[in-house]
């Protein structure tokens, strides 16, 4: 019996429903092998293994939610179901979820855009602003009803509540929150705050995921304010974290980090106030003893005051003036009663040499007299050419007798 004939598009539209009534929901693992992200928003991709491949394709809707960017040679997995193209006769996979082999879809997600943030220089700290040193407006970009603004309202009220604080209200959650939080981010910035604190309460990965957006990172990274970004638990660590300028492990933590407390500062204000007064007195002390100091010297300069000086001064000088000149008198008185004492002794020391002179000079006379000389008898003794008496002749002397009459000489010993 003969088949019965059918047109191509009966039988490609025959396997298209047996494909779709037997691969209903497919699991398959493999390696992209070719990739095209159509400007429409599908993605058009096969997969292979060691022996064959497949194509698919994962249209707009399904592909707008997917968190990692595809690559060539990538190892993933598909969900979908097999169908027909029933006008080219193609079978092909229609994808509506893809996750990375092996791991998570978010934590490929997570360090691709990490990854690309820091090749743009998100990260570098160079382009990180300094926390301000004095925050007088601060705004809270966050959820008005999440638990973690009233954490934080709570303790800005216990630690410095002099703050104005400016509230805007974002979604933390959610398809449309990533690109809710870039906008706040951008408003934020554009109040001329000191400091912009970003985040939410804990939560799972996906529920924290919109901080890993790129549209977040962008507005964080464009910012002119100061920003902390402060989402979950310490645990946490989010693309938020690493572009902000500073990261806080809580959304209350990040409060402790950025405000001073008012306790501790009324603390030091105290220390200060009593440094402040020993330092006044210690100089006012000083001050006075200069003051004391000048009007012991204007004292001293002024002109009644150094006419007294003076005065004091000459009637000192006068009365030691007397005193040496009746010291000088009264030495003066004694003076004649000395001279004439040192004038006695200098007489009769001066009349006992004259006066042994004058023996001297009568015995030369005597001895050198003419009428003494020629008296006969008598000779002249001569000692070394000198006339001598016999008194001036010892034993041994070689003496010369001189007769004066006859003029003869003699020599001989006694």
């Amino acid at each position: 019996m003969a088949n019965a004939m059918m047109s191509v598009s009966s039988l490609n539209t025959k396997i298209k429903s047996l494909l779709e009534a037997t691969f209903i929901d497919v699991a398959l693992e493999g390696e992209v092998s070719s990739l095209t992200y159509h400007s429409s928003g599908h993605i058009y991709l096969s997969l292979k293994d060691s022996n064959s491949s497949i194509k698919a394709v994962m249209f707009k809707g399904n592909a707008s939610k997917l968190k990692f960017k595809l690559t060539i040679g990538l190892h993933i997995v598909l969900y979908g179901s097999v169908s027909v193209y029933t006008p080219r006769g193609e079978y092909q996979l229609y994808v509506n979820k893809i996750e990375p082999f092996g791991e998570g879809a978010l934590s490929l997600a997570f360090e691709q855009l990490k990854m690309k943030l820091a090749s743009k220089g998100y990260f570098e700290l160079s382009h990180k602003k300094p926390k301000p040193k004095v925050i007088k407006k601060l705004a809270l970009v966050t959820s008005i009803n999440g638990a973690a603004l009233a954490d934080m309202l709570k303790i800005i009220e216990k630690r410095w509540s002099l703050i104005e604080v400016v509230i805007i209200d974002t979604l933390v959650q959610g398809g449309s929150s990533a690109l809710s939080i870039a906008t706040a981010l951008r408003y934020a910035d554009s109040l001329e705050v000191d400091a912009i604190i970003v985040g939410r309460g804990g939560g799972s990965r996906e529920d924290l995921w919109a901080f890993n957006e790129e549209v977040v990172a962008d507005a964080i990274y464009e910012a002119k304010t100061f920003i902390m970004s402060a989402v979950g638990h310490e645990i946490d660590f989010l693309i938020s974290d690493f572009v902000a300028d500073m990261r806080a492990p809580t959304p209350s933590g990040v409060i402790e980090m950025l405000l001073p407390d008012k306790q501790e500062l009324l603390i030091l204000l105290n220390e200060l106030q009593e440094r402040y007064k020993k330092n006044i007195h210690l100089k006012l002390n000083a001050k006075l003893k200069e003051v004391e100091d000048l009007k012991a010297q204007t004292q001293r300069f002024n002109l009644i005051n150094r006419l007294e000086y003076y005065q004091k001064e000459f009637e000192t000088l006068y009365k030691n003036l007397n005193k040496n000149i009746n010291l000088k008198i009264n030495n003066i008185s004694f003076e004649p009663i000395k001279i004439a004492q040192k004038l006695d002794t200098h007489i009769h020391y001066s009349l006992n040499h004259k006066h042994r002179e004058l023996l001297y000079i009568i015995d030369n006379f005597e001895l050198n007299n003419p009428k003494n000389a020629h008296k006969e008898g008598f000779v002249e003794l001569l000692k070394d050419s000198r006339r001598v008496t016999l008194s001036h002749i010892e034993i041994g002397d070689r003496v010369i007798l001189t007769d004066i009459t006859a003029q003869k000489e003699f020599i001989c010993l006694k």
